[in-house]
């Protein structure tokens, strides 16, 4: 057989990404917000990132949703588009959190659907009620960037979680810097450690997926007790 194998829908490639975010495009309130993350240089979530949350919440009929890491509002512009969603988003940059406020005022959404909690993200999540949450997203933050930060959090998410309820870790591979086993700053050992934990904590259903700056979603389990 000579000449080379012509697979299917195989030759030049596109730009996958952007023609996911160009063919489903961002709101102008969820543009304005993540314009004013760029003027601020706060990080927010990505378009495919924050699509797939809003997808995760509808389908699984999500009411209540914690954030660490609120960005200038972004991720909760995101999950508050969907009416039955209570959200909760914790950070500790009081800037984010003002812009965040004016990004969902912008949407129209009822103060009674959200609360913006400015402080240690570490000591409000050690607060946390149980049972209480359906998904339990984590970002890092200026405040809690430290080695163990992560590692530290996973039982507090678990514990907040109600069974059947998903942790997403967001940005969890660092735009690759975690892929590569030459980074060794305390970020990229951090999220290496959570990532290792939850893969053999068996109350975990986890899935890794490299979309955006890496995407975690694992579903709660088993009990505390298992």
């Amino acid at each position: 057989m000579n000449g080379p194998l012509n697979f299917p829908f195989s030759g030049e490639r596109g730009d996958m990404s952007t023609y996911c975010e160009n063919l489903f495009p961002e709101s102008e309130i969820i543009a304005s917000a993540r314009a004013r993350g760029i003027e601020y240089a706060i990080t927010n979530t990505t378009p495919i990132a924050g699509a797939l949350i809003k997808y995760l919440a509808q389908i699984i009929g999500a009411s209540s949703v914690i954030e660490v890491g609120t960005g200038t509002g972004v991720s909760a512009l995101y999950l508050l588009e969907l009416a039955n969603v209570t959200l909760t988003s914790i950070d500790g940059e009081m800037a984010g959190a003002k812009a965040a406020k004016v990004a969902i005022d912008e949407l129209g959404v009822h103060p009674t659907r959200y609360r913006l909690i400015t402080g240690s993200t570490k000591e409000v999540i050690g607060k946390l009620a149980e049972n209480s949450y359906d998904i339990f997203i984590i970002r890092q933050t200026a405040d809690n960037g430290g080695r163990e930060y992560l590692i530290e959090s996973l039982p507090h998410a678990f514990r907040s979680l109600r069974p059947g309820g998903l942790l997403i870790l967001d940005g969890v591979l660092g735009g690759g810097k975690v892929a590569d086993p030459t980074q060794r700053d305390d970020q990229s050992i951090a999220r290496r450690e959570a990532l290792k934990a939850i893969k053999s904590d068996k109350r975990w259903i986890p899935l890794l997926l490299p979309l955006a700056d890496g995407f975690l979603v694992a579903t709660k389990g088993g009990s505390d007790q298992d």
